[in-house]
């Protein structure tokens, strides 16, 4: 139940069993050079892309700045109003315990 099952052995023909004779190779002329193929195709840069290239990266790090800073007012108000309410409550409780 648990043993691996492999698959059958190809059976296509091996590369010493079809010779290639003379007649079917291709002729190939020692001037003609062959410029191999990019594997990634690559990217252009022209001043009009890079420019874009540079303002989105700008607007995301504003965008970011923007978030990352909101965040932490958001932090200091929520801090500063839980400070002010135990300030006040502590007041409220001397108060009771003078009387």
């Amino acid at each position: 139940m648990f043993t691996p099952k492999y698959p059958t052995p190809d059976t296509a023909p091996t590369a010493a069993s079809s010779p290639v004779t003379n007649a079917q190779a291709p002729a190939v002329s020692p001037s003609a050079a062959v410029t191999p193929v990019p594997i990634r195709p690559t990217v252009q840069l022209t001043p009009g892309s890079t420019l874009a290239l540079a303002a989105g990266g700008g607007a995301v790090v504003l965008v970011v700045g923007a978030v990352l800073v909101s965040m932490l007012l958001a932090v200091a108000i929520t801090g500063m109003s839980v400070a002010v309410c135990a300030v006040v409550l502590r007041s409220l409780l001397n108060a009771e315990r003078n009387r």
